[in-house]
Order: structure tokens, then sequence, then C-alpha cells
């Protein structure tokens, strides 16, 4: 089996690096937010023909049962920041680009054998904006009060694989939960302090592929 990774920094990249050796896992970067990930699936599709893609990186946590270091699995992925409006159809969704899902549905059998590693599965909703404050958090959730983590990637890559019909999933470690922080001092001392073998439980779900 050929597994794509794509992650979105430097330092996402290199720890997951470390972890592989296989030819047939092929890691790479996007660069940061939707057009970025949207593109690099895309490249990695028509390049490397992958029979899974894997997004992976951090996230901001949502939810009284999720953490700091705790790792989210997508079942559901959808955008907080898409609005098609209703002025053509008003079947459309707050979050869902017009004619496509409402929300991508990670594949059944990745899912299954990602649950057996201990990540907690839930709803990753993906925009660009880095979320720092209380007040963005609280107007996301306002949206999508069932999300479990926000990021800037995972939805855009999900809707790449749906268009090129390739199994996906993502898992998020997350690195803060802004409606408990302030100007993101969490996540920065994710990455100063605990930010090493965050990224295990990637590693072993694509063992288990």
């Amino acid at each position: 089996m050929k597994i794509g990774v794509i992650v979105a920094m430097d330092k996402e990249l290199k720890q997951l690096q470390q972890l592989f050796s296989s030819e047939n896992i092929i890691i790479q970067k996007s660069g940061i937010g939707k057009v970025n990930a949207a593109i690099q699936t895309v490249e990695m599709i028509k390049q490397y023909k992958p029979d899974v893609i894997i997004s992976s990186g951090c996230a901001g946590g949502n939810g009284d049962d999720i953490n700091v270091q705790d790792v989210v699995v997508s079942s559901q992925l959808t955008y907080h920041d898409v609005y098609c409006g209703t002025a053509i159809d008003n079947s459309t969704q707050y979050g869902q680009v017009q004619g496509l899902p409402v929300r991508y549905e990670a594949d059944p059998i990745l899912l299954e054998k990602a649950l057996k590693t201990g990540a907690k599965p839930g709803l990753i909703v993906t925009g660009d904006w880095f979320v720092d404050s209380k007040e963005k958090m609280r107007e996301i959730v306002g949206h999508f009060p069932e999300a479990k983590a926000v990021d800037m990637e995972s939805a855009a890559i999900a809707q790449a694989c749906y268009i090129y019909s390739v199994p996906f999933i993502s898992f998020r470690v997350i690195s803060d939960i802004p409606l408990r922080d302030t100007d993101a001092s969490m996540y920065h001392d994710f990455w100063n302090t605990i930010a090493e073998n965050s990224f295990l439980v990637t590693k072993t779900f694509i063992e288990s592929l």
C-alpha cells in the first residue's frame, strides 16, 4: 500500500520524517492554509497515486473532554469560513461548498482502524484563520458546537480527495484550547515544551494499514 501524508509546517514534517523510512510512505509539506493544502493534495495524487492520504498536524481543541496533547481523528470535516448564501440554492448549509457534500466523511475502514489508536473521533472544521482569541473560537463553535478541533488544512485535503476518489482521514494533535487560552500561549508552550513525540499516534495508525 502506498500512503501519502500531508503536513502544513516544517516542524511537523521534521517529526514525521524521523518516524518513517519506507519508500511507500510519502510525507510532504503543503504550507499553511486551504489553497496550499489542496494544491499539494492534487500534486501528490497525480505524482504518486497513493492508495490513502492522511493529514497530520496540530489544531486548536474544543470541548470539555479535549485537552492539549489529545489526538482528534476526523469522523467528519467541513469549513468554518465558507458560506455560499441562499440566493441560488437555499438548501446549501453553512460550511458547505455548493454542489459538494455538507460534510466530508472519513473513510469508514480508516476510521475503524484509527479508533484503535485511542484517538478521539469528531468533527474537524477548517478555515484560513489562526484562532488566537476566545472571541474567534466562540464564533466558530457557535456554528459548529460539536466540533472537536479547528485547523487550517484538513477539509481542503478532504475536498480534493473526495473529487479524486482517494480515501482520506485526518489526525490532529491538540496544541491549544482557545477557549481556555490567552494570546495563543498554549500553542507556543506546546512547541517549546511538549511537541516531541506528538505524532506517535499517526505512526501507530500507519503501521496498522
